[in-house]
């Protein structure tokens, strides 16, 4: 018994007749009965009934169209399998990115995309992480970048950048000192991104419980113009190094100090569902968000 043969085998009993079925096969009728009658031989069992009218399934034939078209399906699962494994993959992609990533990393991502996937279609989603981490739970995501989620038994999440964050502050201001305790931001107006943001949701879960009172002067819903803000001199901020412009970039120069006692750190994690089994083309597109430069998003919103 061979494929092939309960091919023969299901073609007859669809059509009924071994002559539609040689004709649907492009088989001379001699042949496809001589493989029929090999099949039955190999089974010890009479699998279908020659009529005047035609032919049709007999109680064995029954019992074995069943497992056949099961046996069949399998087959050309498997061979699709290898075909895709021996070609590029083709559908479409939906991938959520904070603000910030999408403007710094957004064309490199494509433009890669493009280059190894030239049969499929990359969506590119833009939200804060907190709204991108419901969308994926919901569907609407087949993966996403996320800062700082909270943890989720419905996601499996990968690190992949761990950044301490900074106090940022105008050139032209008082000279801030290396290093200086979460408790000294006190003292310095601050410009941060509005909540949801999650290192707005970092900062307040550090300043709260120690009832440090900060001096927020603005609250904005994009990073880049937080960054314009200190640029001008309104205040300072609380950003991660990769939030502000690169060196060279022509913006002007911000000062840095570290802040300790305690530390806080952006985490940027890769996130896909768990009730979901990713695809090849989700696998891969994972797979190329983890090769991008994180370090380099400079300034973006």
């Amino acid at each position: 018994m061979d494929l092939r043969q309960l091919g023969y085998f299901v073609a007859v009993a669809d059509a009924g007749s071994f002559s539609r079925a040689a004709v649907a096969l492009n088989l001379a009728q001699p042949t496809l009965s001589r493989q029929i009658g090999l099949l039955e031989a190999d089974l010890g069992q009479r699998l279908l009934e020659r009529t005047g009218r035609g032919a049709t399934p007999t109680e064995a034939g029954e019992a074995l169209l069943l497992h056949a078209r099961l046996m069949l399906d399998t087959a050309e699962r498997a061979r699709e399998a290898m075909r895709e494994l021996a070609s590029s993959p083709g559908g479409r992609v939906t991938v959520g990115l904070p603000p910030r990533v999408a403007v710094g990393l957004s064309a490199a991502l494509v433009t890669q995309f493009r280059q190894r996937f030239p049969r499929a279609v990359i969506t590119v989603s833009e939200g804060l992480s907190l709204h991108l981490r419901e969308w994926l739970i919901a569907g609407r995501l087949d993966l996403a970048l996320l800062f700082d989620p909270p943890p989720s038994p419905l996601l499996a999440c990968e690190p992949l950048l761990r950044e301490p964050l900074l106090l940022v502050a105008p050139a032209g201001g008082p000279r801030l000192p290396p290093r200086l305790r979460f408790a000294a931001l006190a003292g310095h107006p601050l410009v941060l991104p509005s909540a949801p943001n999650a290192i707005r949701s970092l900062v307040d879960a550090v300043a709260r419980p120690r009832r440090i009172a900060l001096q927020v002067v603005a609250e904005v819903g994009s990073v880049q113009t937080v960054v314009r803000l200190v640029q001008q001199g309104v205040g300072c901020t609380v950003l991660p190094e990769s939030a502000l412009p690169p060196p060279g970039s022509g913006a002007p120069a911000l000062q840095r100090a570290a802040i300790v006692a305690p530390a806080i750190r952006n985490n940027l994690v890769l996130a896909l569902p768990k009730a979901r089994p990713a695809i090849r083309l989700v696998r891969e597109t994972a797979a190329l968000l983890k090769t991008l430069d994180f370090r380099s998003l400079g300034g973006g919103a």
